[in-house]
Protein backbone atom coordinates (compact mmCIF):
# COMPACT_ATOMS: atom_id res chain seq x y z
CA UNK A 1 0.00 0.00 0.00
CA UNK A 2 1.38 3.27 -1.14
CA UNK A 3 2.20 5.62 1.87
CA UNK A 4 1.39 8.80 1.84
CA UNK A 5 3.16 12.07 3.58
CA UNK A 6 1.30 15.17 4.35
CA UNK A 7 2.61 18.57 4.70
CA UNK A 8 1.06 21.25 6.76
CA UNK A 9 1.61 24.35 6.06
CA UNK A 10 0.39 27.84 7.59
CA UNK A 11 -2.00 29.91 5.29
CA UNK A 12 -0.78 33.46 6.49
CA UNK A 13 -4.17 34.59 4.49
CA UNK A 14 -6.65 32.85 6.11
CA UNK A 15 -5.20 32.29 9.03
CA UNK A 16 -5.38 28.27 8.65
CA UNK A 17 -3.47 25.29 7.99
CA UNK A 18 -3.89 22.92 5.06
CA UNK A 19 -1.93 20.08 3.93
CA UNK A 20 0.00 20.05 0.39
CA UNK A 21 -1.19 17.37 -1.33
CA UNK A 22 0.03 18.23 -4.97
CA UNK A 23 1.91 15.76 -7.11
CA UNK A 24 3.44 16.63 -10.31
CA UNK A 25 0.17 16.20 -12.00
CA UNK A 26 -1.55 19.04 -10.51
CA UNK A 27 1.60 21.03 -11.08
CA UNK A 28 1.74 20.34 -14.86
CA UNK A 29 -1.56 21.25 -14.82
CA UNK A 30 -1.56 24.30 -13.06
CA UNK A 31 1.71 25.04 -15.17
CA UNK A 32 -0.37 24.43 -18.74
CA UNK A 33 -3.17 26.53 -16.64
CA UNK A 34 -0.66 29.58 -16.12
CA UNK A 35 0.93 29.16 -19.89
CA UNK A 36 -1.85 28.61 -21.97
CA UNK A 37 -3.73 31.72 -22.32
CA UNK A 38 -5.20 34.88 -24.62
CA UNK A 39 -1.70 34.94 -25.73
CA UNK A 40 -2.20 31.24 -27.87
CA UNK A 41 -4.49 33.65 -29.87
CA UNK A 42 -1.00 35.86 -31.58
CA UNK A 43 0.85 32.96 -32.05
CA UNK A 44 -0.11 32.64 -36.02
CA UNK A 45 0.50 36.28 -36.35
CA UNK A 46 3.66 35.91 -34.10
CA UNK A 47 5.17 33.24 -36.24
CA UNK A 48 3.81 35.13 -40.04
CA UNK A 49 6.42 38.22 -38.27
CA UNK A 50 9.09 35.64 -38.05
CA UNK A 51 8.49 33.16 -41.07
CA UNK A 52 8.92 29.30 -41.33
CA UNK A 53 12.55 29.06 -39.82
CA UNK A 54 12.75 31.31 -37.51
CA UNK A 55 9.46 31.26 -35.68
CA UNK A 56 9.78 27.83 -34.50
CA UNK A 57 13.17 27.77 -33.41
CA UNK A 58 12.35 31.29 -31.19
CA UNK A 59 9.36 29.03 -29.95
CA UNK A 60 11.51 26.37 -28.51
CA UNK A 61 14.36 28.86 -27.89
CA UNK A 62 12.16 30.60 -25.41
CA UNK A 63 10.63 27.38 -23.95
CA UNK A 64 14.30 25.81 -23.25
CA UNK A 65 15.26 28.96 -21.41
CA UNK A 66 12.26 28.64 -19.32
CA UNK A 67 12.75 25.46 -18.60
CA UNK A 68 16.19 26.07 -17.05
CA UNK A 69 14.99 28.77 -15.44
CA UNK A 70 12.52 27.90 -13.68
CA UNK A 71 14.46 24.73 -12.89
CA UNK A 72 17.18 27.19 -11.03
CA UNK A 73 14.39 28.68 -9.08
CA UNK A 74 12.64 25.48 -8.08
CA UNK A 75 15.83 25.36 -6.11
CA UNK A 76 14.93 28.58 -4.14
CA UNK A 77 11.68 27.08 -2.69
CA UNK A 78 13.70 26.33 0.51
CA UNK A 79 16.76 28.15 1.98
CA UNK A 80 19.14 27.51 1.86
CA UNK A 81 19.01 23.86 1.21
CA UNK A 82 16.60 22.75 -1.45
CA UNK A 83 15.29 20.06 0.52
CA UNK A 84 15.51 20.55 3.95
CA UNK A 85 15.96 24.27 4.52
CA UNK A 86 13.07 26.78 5.15
CA UNK A 87 10.29 27.30 3.38
CA UNK A 88 9.65 30.71 0.95
CA UNK A 89 5.79 30.63 0.00
CA UNK A 90 6.51 33.38 -1.98
CA UNK A 91 8.59 34.39 -5.30
CA UNK A 92 9.76 37.56 -2.92
CA UNK A 93 10.42 35.72 0.37
CA UNK A 94 12.90 33.79 -2.03
CA UNK A 95 14.62 36.83 -3.33
CA UNK A 96 14.89 38.18 0.47
CA UNK A 97 16.37 35.27 1.33
CA UNK A 98 19.35 34.61 -1.25
CA UNK A 99 19.62 38.29 -2.58
CA UNK A 100 19.13 39.85 0.22
CA UNK A 101 16.37 43.42 0.89
CA UNK A 102 17.72 45.80 -1.51
CA UNK A 103 16.47 43.52 -4.50
CA UNK A 104 13.43 42.47 -2.96
CA UNK A 105 12.00 46.15 -3.96
CA UNK A 106 13.05 45.67 -7.67
CA UNK A 107 11.59 42.59 -7.17
CA UNK A 108 8.05 43.27 -5.89
CA UNK A 109 7.76 45.97 -8.87
CA UNK A 110 8.37 43.78 -11.12
CA UNK A 111 6.23 40.94 -10.10
CA UNK A 112 3.12 42.84 -8.96
CA UNK A 113 3.55 45.41 -12.44
CA UNK A 114 3.47 42.29 -14.62
CA UNK A 115 0.42 40.74 -12.29
CA UNK A 116 -1.60 43.99 -12.91
CA UNK A 117 -0.47 44.33 -16.39
CA UNK A 118 -2.08 40.60 -17.31
CA UNK A 119 -4.96 41.95 -15.81
CA UNK A 120 -4.85 44.86 -18.30
CA UNK A 121 -4.32 41.83 -21.05
CA UNK A 122 -7.15 40.16 -19.85
CA UNK A 123 -9.69 42.68 -19.68
CA UNK A 124 -8.80 43.55 -23.45
CA UNK A 125 -8.86 39.99 -24.47
CA UNK A 126 -11.82 39.02 -22.90
CA UNK A 127 -13.80 42.22 -24.42
CA UNK A 128 -12.43 41.86 -28.08
CA UNK A 129 -14.20 38.02 -27.66
CA UNK A 130 -17.23 39.05 -26.54
CA UNK A 131 -17.14 41.70 -29.44
CA UNK A 132 -16.39 38.90 -31.86
CA UNK A 133 -19.43 36.74 -30.62
CA UNK A 134 -21.92 40.15 -31.78
CA UNK A 135 -19.78 40.58 -35.00
CA UNK A 136 -19.89 36.87 -35.91
CA UNK A 137 -23.46 36.77 -35.40
CA UNK A 138 -23.68 39.71 -37.66
CA UNK A 139 -21.97 38.33 -40.75
CA UNK A 140 -23.85 35.23 -40.12
CA UNK A 141 -26.81 37.32 -40.68
CA UNK A 142 -25.36 39.66 -43.11
CA UNK A 143 -24.85 36.45 -45.17
CA UNK A 144 -20.46 37.17 -44.97
CA UNK A 145 -18.19 39.81 -45.18
CA UNK A 146 -20.40 42.94 -46.78
CA UNK A 147 -21.62 43.91 -43.72
CA UNK A 148 -18.55 44.77 -41.76
CA UNK A 149 -19.47 48.29 -41.45
CA UNK A 150 -21.94 47.74 -39.48
CA UNK A 151 -20.83 44.58 -37.34
CA UNK A 152 -18.30 46.89 -35.54
CA UNK A 153 -19.32 47.42 -32.01
CA UNK A 154 -17.45 49.52 -29.62
CA UNK A 155 -15.55 47.19 -26.61
CA UNK A 156 -15.54 49.95 -24.21
CA UNK A 157 -18.91 48.94 -22.94
CA UNK A 158 -18.13 44.94 -22.63
CA UNK A 159 -15.15 46.00 -20.66
CA UNK A 160 -17.46 48.04 -18.38
CA UNK A 161 -19.18 44.62 -18.04
CA UNK A 162 -16.16 42.35 -17.33
CA UNK A 163 -14.97 44.97 -14.64
CA UNK A 164 -18.15 44.78 -13.07
CA UNK A 165 -18.06 40.72 -13.10
CA UNK A 166 -14.58 40.94 -11.63
CA UNK A 167 -16.05 43.34 -8.64
CA UNK A 168 -18.08 40.61 -7.39
CA UNK A 169 -15.78 38.07 -7.57
CA UNK A 170 -13.09 39.77 -5.79
CA UNK A 171 -14.98 39.76 -3.07
CA UNK A 172 -14.60 35.92 -2.38
CA UNK A 173 -11.29 36.05 0.67
CA UNK A 174 -8.55 33.61 -1.41
CA UNK A 175 -7.68 31.68 -4.10
CA UNK A 176 -8.62 28.92 -1.93
CA UNK A 177 -12.23 30.01 -2.60
CA UNK A 178 -12.20 30.28 -6.45
CA UNK A 179 -10.92 26.67 -6.77
CA UNK A 180 -13.65 25.63 -8.85
CA UNK A 181 -12.90 28.66 -11.02
CA UNK A 182 -9.54 27.74 -11.45
CA UNK A 183 -10.82 23.96 -12.56
CA UNK A 184 -13.10 25.57 -15.24
CA UNK A 185 -11.18 28.27 -16.33
CA UNK A 186 -8.58 25.22 -17.12
CA UNK A 187 -10.74 23.32 -19.43
CA UNK A 188 -12.05 26.40 -21.45
CA UNK A 189 -8.47 26.62 -22.00
CA UNK A 190 -7.65 24.04 -23.60
CA UNK A 191 -11.56 24.29 -25.39
CA UNK A 192 -10.54 27.56 -27.19
CA UNK A 193 -7.27 26.71 -28.13
CA UNK A 194 -8.28 23.46 -30.06
CA UNK A 195 -11.30 25.11 -31.60
CA UNK A 196 -8.98 27.22 -32.66
CA UNK A 197 -6.25 25.05 -33.64
CA UNK A 198 -8.90 22.76 -35.50
CA UNK A 199 -10.46 26.26 -37.50
CA UNK A 200 -6.61 26.65 -38.58
CA UNK A 201 -6.07 23.04 -39.87
CA UNK A 202 -9.59 23.29 -41.72
CA UNK A 203 -8.43 26.39 -43.38
CA UNK A 204 -5.55 24.79 -44.53
CA UNK A 205 -7.26 22.00 -45.95
CA UNK A 206 -9.23 23.97 -47.71
CA UNK A 207 -6.77 25.35 -49.88
CA UNK A 208 -4.88 22.44 -49.73
CA UNK A 209 -0.99 24.10 -49.75
CA UNK A 210 1.47 25.80 -47.37
CA UNK A 211 1.30 29.04 -47.29
CA UNK A 212 4.00 31.76 -46.28
CA UNK A 213 7.69 32.40 -46.52
CA UNK A 214 10.90 31.56 -44.81
CA UNK A 215 11.35 35.37 -43.77
CA UNK A 216 7.87 35.79 -42.79
CA UNK A 217 5.56 38.76 -43.54
CA UNK A 218 7.00 41.54 -45.63
CA UNK A 219 6.08 45.34 -45.06
CA UNK A 220 6.89 48.58 -47.25
CA UNK A 221 8.78 49.78 -44.89
CA UNK A 222 12.56 47.42 -43.15
CA UNK A 223 11.62 50.11 -40.41
CA UNK A 224 8.07 48.26 -39.72
CA UNK A 225 9.13 45.00 -40.31
CA UNK A 226 11.67 45.23 -37.17
CA UNK A 227 9.09 46.47 -35.27
CA UNK A 228 6.78 43.80 -36.04
CA UNK A 229 9.68 41.37 -35.48
CA UNK A 230 10.18 42.77 -31.85
CA UNK A 231 5.73 42.62 -31.08
CA UNK A 232 6.24 38.95 -32.03
CA UNK A 233 9.31 38.35 -29.18
CA UNK A 234 6.93 40.44 -26.99
CA UNK A 235 4.32 38.01 -27.63
CA UNK A 236 6.26 34.86 -27.14
CA UNK A 237 7.81 35.93 -23.76
CA UNK A 238 4.28 36.78 -22.55
CA UNK A 239 3.06 33.07 -23.73
CA UNK A 240 5.86 31.61 -21.09
CA UNK A 241 5.86 33.29 -18.50
CA UNK A 242 4.16 31.38 -15.46
CA UNK A 243 7.76 32.33 -13.21
CA UNK A 244 5.61 35.00 -10.90
CA UNK A 245 3.53 32.59 -9.95
CA UNK A 246 6.10 29.60 -10.07
CA UNK A 247 6.50 29.22 -6.63
CA UNK A 248 3.34 29.35 -5.49
CA UNK A 249 2.60 26.46 -7.50
CA UNK A 250 5.40 24.40 -6.22
CA UNK A 251 4.18 25.58 -2.52
CA UNK A 252 0.69 23.20 -3.08
CA UNK A 253 3.31 19.98 -3.77
CA UNK A 254 3.80 17.42 -0.95
CA UNK A 255 7.38 15.97 -0.05
CA UNK A 256 8.80 13.35 0.17
CA UNK A 257 9.95 13.33 -2.85
CA UNK A 258 10.97 16.85 -2.87
CA UNK A 259 9.34 19.49 -3.70
CA UNK A 260 12.26 21.05 -5.81
CA UNK A 261 12.60 17.50 -8.09
CA UNK A 262 8.92 17.36 -8.87
CA UNK A 263 8.48 20.80 -9.84
CA UNK A 264 11.48 20.00 -11.95
CA UNK A 265 9.49 17.11 -13.31
CA UNK A 266 6.34 19.52 -13.89
CA UNK A 267 8.07 22.20 -15.19
CA UNK A 268 9.53 19.91 -18.40
CA UNK A 269 6.26 18.34 -18.80
CA UNK A 270 4.14 21.48 -18.53
CA UNK A 271 6.68 23.21 -20.63
CA UNK A 272 6.76 20.57 -23.05
CA UNK A 273 2.96 19.96 -23.65
CA UNK A 274 2.57 24.04 -24.09
CA UNK A 275 5.20 23.91 -27.00
CA UNK A 276 4.29 21.52 -28.73
CA UNK A 277 0.57 22.98 -28.93
CA UNK A 278 2.11 26.23 -29.05
CA UNK A 279 4.01 25.37 -32.51
CA UNK A 280 1.18 23.04 -34.02
CA UNK A 281 -1.07 26.23 -33.62
CA UNK A 282 1.76 28.77 -34.43
CA UNK A 283 2.44 26.66 -37.77
CA UNK A 284 -1.01 25.55 -38.53
CA UNK A 285 -2.41 29.21 -38.41
CA UNK A 286 0.71 30.58 -40.83
CA UNK A 287 0.24 27.20 -43.27
CA UNK A 288 -3.36 28.75 -43.40
CA UNK A 289 -3.06 32.22 -43.42
CA UNK A 290 0.33 32.80 -44.75
CA UNK A 291 1.82 36.36 -44.38
CA UNK A 292 -2.22 38.09 -43.43
CA UNK A 293 -2.77 35.97 -40.37
CA UNK A 294 -5.00 37.70 -38.05
CA UNK A 295 -3.45 39.25 -34.43
CA UNK A 296 -6.18 37.68 -33.01
CA UNK A 297 -7.19 34.15 -34.12
CA UNK A 298 -11.06 34.02 -32.80
CA UNK A 299 -11.81 38.19 -33.45
CA UNK A 300 -14.27 37.13 -36.39
CA UNK A 301 -12.52 38.23 -39.38
CA UNK A 302 -10.01 35.13 -39.75
CA UNK A 303 -13.84 32.70 -39.24
CA UNK A 304 -16.76 33.54 -39.02
CA UNK A 305 -18.75 30.18 -40.08
CA UNK A 306 -19.56 28.15 -38.74
CA UNK A 307 -20.78 30.78 -36.31
CA UNK A 308 -21.84 28.36 -33.59
CA UNK A 309 -18.40 27.00 -32.93
CA UNK A 310 -16.55 30.25 -33.28
CA UNK A 311 -18.83 31.33 -30.73
CA UNK A 312 -18.20 29.02 -28.35
CA UNK A 313 -14.86 29.45 -28.74
CA UNK A 314 -14.71 33.14 -27.80
CA UNK A 315 -17.22 32.00 -24.95
CA UNK A 316 -14.36 29.94 -23.70
CA UNK A 317 -12.25 32.44 -23.63
CA UNK A 318 -14.51 35.27 -21.71
CA UNK A 319 -15.12 32.56 -19.15
CA UNK A 320 -11.36 31.09 -19.13
CA UNK A 321 -10.27 34.67 -18.33
CA UNK A 322 -12.67 35.56 -15.67
CA UNK A 323 -11.57 33.21 -14.05
CA UNK A 324 -7.66 33.35 -14.87
CA UNK A 325 -8.02 37.32 -13.64
CA UNK A 326 -8.72 36.13 -10.39
CA UNK A 327 -5.73 33.76 -9.77
CA UNK A 328 -3.09 36.64 -11.16
CA UNK A 329 -5.25 39.27 -9.18
CA UNK A 330 -5.73 37.96 -6.10
CA UNK A 331 -1.94 38.06 -5.16
CA UNK A 332 -1.77 41.83 -5.56
CA UNK A 333 -5.41 42.45 -3.15
CA UNK A 334 -3.26 40.51 -0.48
CA UNK A 335 -0.50 42.67 -0.70
CA UNK A 336 -2.49 45.85 -0.95
CA UNK A 337 -4.37 44.92 1.92
CA UNK A 338 -1.27 43.83 4.06
CA UNK A 339 0.55 46.79 3.72
CA UNK A 340 -2.25 49.24 4.64
CA UNK A 341 -3.34 46.82 7.89
CA UNK A 342 0.54 47.25 8.44
CA UNK A 343 0.61 50.57 8.08
CA UNK A 344 -2.85 51.81 10.51
CA UNK A 345 -2.88 48.44 12.64
CA UNK A 346 -5.62 50.06 15.15
CA UNK A 347 -7.89 51.37 12.81
CA UNK A 348 -11.75 50.32 13.06
CA UNK A 349 -12.01 50.21 9.19
CA UNK A 350 -8.99 48.60 8.34
CA UNK A 351 -9.67 46.29 10.11
CA UNK A 352 -13.52 45.31 10.67
CA UNK A 353 -15.28 42.51 9.30
CA UNK A 354 -19.27 42.27 9.08
CA UNK A 355 -21.36 38.80 8.46
CA UNK A 356 -24.57 39.50 6.57
CA UNK A 357 -27.01 37.08 6.32
CA UNK A 358 -28.05 35.41 2.90
CA UNK A 359 -31.88 36.31 2.81
CA UNK A 360 -32.25 33.34 0.05
CA UNK A 361 -30.63 30.80 2.66
CA UNK A 362 -31.74 32.20 5.88
CA UNK A 363 -33.54 28.59 6.07
CA UNK A 364 -30.80 26.63 6.47
CA UNK A 365 -28.71 25.12 9.34
CA UNK A 366 -26.25 26.59 9.98
CA UNK A 367 -27.53 29.76 8.88
CA UNK A 368 -25.22 31.05 5.75
CA UNK A 369 -23.52 34.47 6.00
CA UNK A 370 -20.95 36.48 3.59
CA UNK A 371 -18.14 38.24 4.99
CA UNK A 372 -17.84 41.92 4.35
CA UNK A 373 -14.97 43.59 4.94
CA UNK A 374 -14.60 48.11 4.51
CA UNK A 375 -11.35 47.67 3.52
CA UNK A 376 -11.72 44.76 0.56
CA UNK A 377 -14.20 46.32 -0.74
CA UNK A 378 -12.63 49.51 -1.19
CA UNK A 379 -9.20 48.61 -1.93
CA UNK A 380 -10.66 45.63 -4.36
CA UNK A 381 -13.33 47.83 -6.45
CA UNK A 382 -10.66 50.76 -6.73
CA UNK A 383 -8.11 48.54 -8.26
CA UNK A 384 -10.35 47.30 -10.89
CA UNK A 385 -11.82 50.29 -11.89
CA UNK A 386 -8.13 51.93 -12.39
CA UNK A 387 -7.90 48.34 -14.65
CA UNK A 388 -10.61 49.04 -16.44
CA UNK A 389 -9.86 52.39 -17.28
CA UNK A 390 -6.29 51.64 -18.52
CA UNK A 391 -7.74 48.99 -20.49
CA UNK A 392 -10.24 51.08 -22.22
CA UNK A 393 -7.33 53.72 -22.57
CA UNK A 394 -5.31 51.51 -24.11
CA UNK A 395 -7.58 48.38 -26.07
CA UNK A 396 -4.53 46.90 -28.58
CA UNK A 397 -4.23 43.43 -28.26
CA UNK A 398 -0.87 42.62 -29.24
CA UNK A 399 1.02 45.39 -28.56
CA UNK A 400 -0.40 45.17 -24.59
CA UNK A 401 0.71 41.12 -24.73
CA UNK A 402 3.83 42.17 -25.96
CA UNK A 403 4.42 44.85 -23.53
CA UNK A 404 3.46 42.68 -20.61
CA UNK A 405 5.48 39.98 -21.50
CA UNK A 406 8.50 42.21 -22.44
CA UNK A 407 8.20 43.23 -18.97
CA UNK A 408 7.93 40.38 -17.18
CA UNK A 409 10.14 37.95 -19.01
CA UNK A 410 13.73 39.39 -17.87
CA UNK A 411 13.85 40.22 -14.40
CA UNK A 412 11.04 37.25 -13.15
CA UNK A 413 11.71 34.53 -15.66
CA UNK A 414 15.80 34.93 -16.09
CA UNK A 415 17.10 37.71 -13.95
CA UNK A 416 16.48 36.97 -10.27
CA UNK A 417 16.43 33.01 -10.87
CA UNK A 418 20.25 33.40 -12.33
CA UNK A 419 20.74 35.80 -9.64
CA UNK A 420 19.67 33.45 -6.67
CA UNK A 421 21.47 30.43 -8.63
CA UNK A 422 24.83 31.80 -8.23
CA UNK A 423 23.94 33.32 -4.99
CA UNK A 424 22.96 29.57 -3.57
CA UNK A 425 25.60 27.58 -5.35
CA UNK A 426 28.64 30.47 -3.99
CA UNK A 427 29.30 30.53 -8.43
CA UNK A 428 32.13 33.13 -8.08
CA UNK A 429 32.75 36.07 -10.14
CA UNK A 430 34.78 35.26 -13.19
CA UNK A 431 34.27 31.91 -13.70
CA UNK A 432 32.97 29.95 -16.68
CA UNK A 433 29.98 29.02 -15.37
CA UNK A 434 29.78 32.41 -14.08
CA UNK A 435 30.33 34.30 -17.19
CA UNK A 436 27.85 31.96 -19.46
CA UNK A 437 25.29 32.56 -16.98
CA UNK A 438 25.67 36.20 -17.24
CA UNK A 439 25.59 36.13 -21.04
CA UNK A 440 22.05 34.14 -21.06
CA UNK A 441 20.70 37.16 -18.61
CA UNK A 442 22.33 39.68 -20.89
CA UNK A 443 20.93 38.37 -23.93
CA UNK A 444 17.69 37.54 -22.74
CA UNK A 445 17.63 41.80 -21.39
CA UNK A 446 18.27 42.50 -24.72
CA UNK A 447 15.66 40.60 -25.68
CA UNK A 448 13.19 42.14 -23.60
CA UNK A 449 14.15 45.84 -24.19
CA UNK A 450 13.76 45.66 -28.06
CA UNK A 451 10.72 43.87 -27.18
CA UNK A 452 9.12 46.35 -25.16
CA UNK A 453 10.72 48.84 -28.04
CA UNK A 454 8.22 47.27 -30.35
CA UNK A 455 5.42 47.43 -28.21
CA UNK A 456 5.47 50.81 -27.36
CA UNK A 457 5.83 51.31 -30.70
CA UNK A 458 2.77 49.85 -31.59
CA UNK A 459 0.84 51.34 -28.94
CA UNK A 460 1.88 54.95 -30.46
CA UNK A 461 1.06 53.98 -33.32
CA UNK A 462 -2.40 52.82 -32.98
CA UNK A 463 -3.23 55.91 -30.50
CA UNK A 464 -1.94 57.70 -33.67
CA UNK A 465 -4.20 56.11 -35.80
CA UNK A 466 -6.90 56.15 -33.32
CA UNK A 467 -6.76 59.62 -32.81
CA UNK A 468 -9.51 62.41 -34.03
CA UNK A 469 -8.70 63.38 -37.87
CA UNK A 470 -7.41 66.87 -37.76
CA UNK A 471 -7.92 69.66 -40.72
CA UNK A 472 -5.13 71.88 -41.60
CA UNK A 473 -5.60 75.69 -41.61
Amino acid sequence: MERRTAVVVYDAESGDDHERQGTVWTATSHIVAAVVGSGVLALAWTVAQLGWVVGPLVLVGFSCVTYYTSAMLADCYRYPDPVGGAVNREYIDAVRCYLGRKNVLLCGCAQYVNLWGTLVGYTITASTSMIAVKRVNCFHRAGGLGGAGDCNPSGSTYMVVFGLFQLLLSQLPSLHNIAWLSVVAVATSLGYSFISLGLCAAKWASHGHVRGTLAGAAVHAPRDKAFNVLLALGNIAFSYTFADVLIEIQDTLRAPPAENKTMKRASFCGLGITTVFYLLLGCTGYAAFGNDAPGNILTGYAFYEPFWLVDIANICVIVHLIGAYQVFAQPIFARLESCVACRWPDAKFINATYYVRVPCLRSSSPPTTVAVAPLKLVLRTILIMFTTLVAMLLPFFNAVLGLIGALGFWPLSVYFPVSMHVARLKIRRGELRWWMLQAMSFVCLLISVAASIGSVQDIVHNLKAAAPFKTSD
